[in-house]
C-alpha cells in the first residue's frame, strides 16, 4: 500500500519533472515564459492527491470511544481510501488566472484538462511568446500531464493511506495514541515516513447525571505528518544531481466521539473536523531551451502549498474476539472515506 501511495506521488513528481526537461513536450518553453502558470496548472493538476492523502490520514484513529484502562493497549493497522469527488477528476483551465496559457482549439477535454485521477489523455495548451528575431509575436502548442486514468480502470478514484497504530491507556480514562514509521527506503520509488500523536479522553466522567449511562463518550485531538522524498536525478547526466521531489503533509483532527457496545460487537460514530496543509515541492536546478536553443537555468521550480478541511461524519462498526478486533467505518465529508482495519487490543 505504501508503495500505491508513492506510485501516485511519483507519477505526479516525475509528470512535473518531466514537463520541465523534454518528456511532456514544449512546456519547458512554457516555464522560460511564464513560471507562475506553470505552477497553478500543477497545483490544479495535483491538488485531488493532495487532498485526499490528506483525509485520509484523519481516520482510523477510533473504533471505539471508551479509552483503555492505565497500560492497557490496543496494537493495529488500518487502511482507508479517500474517494474522489466526480467533480474533481477535472480542473477549469479559465479559472486558474493564467497569464499567459490558455487551453489550445484542439484541446479534448473543451476548456477542461484532467488532474492526477482523471483520464490517461494529454491536453492541450497553448502560449504566446515574443521572437527575438523578427519581433513578432508567436503562439505555440504544448501537451499538459495526462491523468493516471485510474477511475477508467477500477470504476473510482481513490487515495489510499496505510496507517499503523498504538494506543496506550495512561491515566483517569485517557488514552495516547501513537502512528509512527521510520524512514522506509523504497528505492527508486523515494522515501517514506509517518508520525502521528493523539489524545483520546472519556468526558461522560465528566458530566454529572450521565456518569452510569449505558454509552462511552470522548473527545480525540489528533495529528498526523507523512514526508516523501524522491531522488529525479539521472546518474547518466551530471546535471541533474540535485533534482529531487519533496511531499508532505499533515492532518489535525477534531472529533467528538459515541460508542455502544453489545457484547462483541461495538456501534461507534464521530462528529467533528479536520484540518490539511500539505506541500508539494520541485527542487533543483533544471535546463529549459528557447527555440533559438539559449538554455536557462531554473532552481526549484515548483513549490506549491495547499490547505483543505472541513466538517465530518463517521459511522462504523467494530467486531472484538478475545483480543483480535475488525473495524470498518465510513467518514462523509467532502473527499468520504472507508476505513478497514484489525488489530489487537488488551484492557
Amino acid at each position: 500500500m505504501i508503495k500505491m501511495i508513492n506510485k501516485l506521488l511519483l507519477t505526479a513528481l516525475i509528470l512535473l519533472s518531466c514537463s520541465i526537461t523534454y518528456g511532456q513536450g514544449d512546456i519547458d518553453q512554457l516555464l522560460e515564459s511564464s513560471l507562475e502558470d506553470a505552477n497553478k496548472l500543477m497545483e490544479a493538476y495535483t491538488n485531488p492527491f493532495m487532498t485526499g492523502f490528506g483525509t485520509g490520514l484523519g481516520s482510523g484513529w477510533y473504533n471505539t470511544a471508551k479509552a483503555h484502562k492505565t497500560l492497557g493497549f490496543d496494537l493495529g493497522f488500518t487502511v482507508g481510501l479517500a474517494y474522489v469527488p466526480d467533480e474533481d477528476l477535472f480542473y477549469d483551465v479559465s479559472s486558474l488566472g493564467l497569464n499567459n496559457t490558455s487551453v489550445a482549439s484542439d484541446n479534448p477535454f473543451g476548456n477542461q484538462a484532467p488532474t492526477i485521477f482523471g483520464p490517461d489523455q494529454e491536453p492541450r495548451f497553448e502560449y504566446t511568446y515574443t521572437d527575438d528575431n523578427t519581433g513578432l509575436s508567436v503562439t505555440e502548442q504544448f501537451v499538459g500531464p495526462p491523468g493516471t486514468g485510474i477511475e477508467d480502470e477500477v470504476g473510482f478514484a481513490a487515495a489510499p493511506v496505510i496507517i499503523p497504530q498504538l494506543g496506550i491507556g495512561i491515566v483517569k480514562n485517557t488514552d495516547l495514541k501513537i502512528r509512527w514509521l521510520p524512514e522506509i527506503d523504497l528505492g527508486d520509488d523515494g522515501k517514506f515516513k509517518m508520525f502521528g500523536i493523539g489524545i483520546m479522553h472519556d468526558v461522560k466522567q465528566h458530566i454529572p447525571g450521565i456518569k452510569l449511562a449505558p454509552f462511552d463518550l470522548s473527545v480525540l485531538v489528533a495529528f498526523t505528518d507523512v514526508t516523501t522524498t524522491v531522488d529525479l536525478s539521472d546518474s547518466a547526466d551530471p546535471s541533474t544531481a540535485n533534482q529531487s521531489g519533496l511531499f508532505d503533509v499533515n492532518t489535525w483532527t477534531f472529533q467528538a466521539l459515541a460508542s455502544k457496545k453489545f457484547s462483541v460487537l461495538t456501534l461507534y460514530g464521530g462528529l467533528g473536523f479536520n484540518r490539511v496543509r500539505s506541500e508539494l515541492k520541485l527542487l533543483g536546478d533544471y535546463t529549459v531551451n528557447d527555440d533559438a536553443g539559449n538554455e536557462t537555468t531554473i532552481s526549484d521550480p515548483i513549490d506549491l502549498d495547499f490547505k483543505s478541511g472541513g466538517a465530518r461524519f463517521t459511522a462504523g462498526m467494530r467486531l472484538k474476539l478475545a483480543i483480535v478486533t475488525l473495524h470498518a467505518d465510513y467518514t462523509f465529508q467532502k473527499y468520504n472515506v472507508l476505513s478497514v482495519g484489525f488489530g489487537f487490543a488488551v484492557r
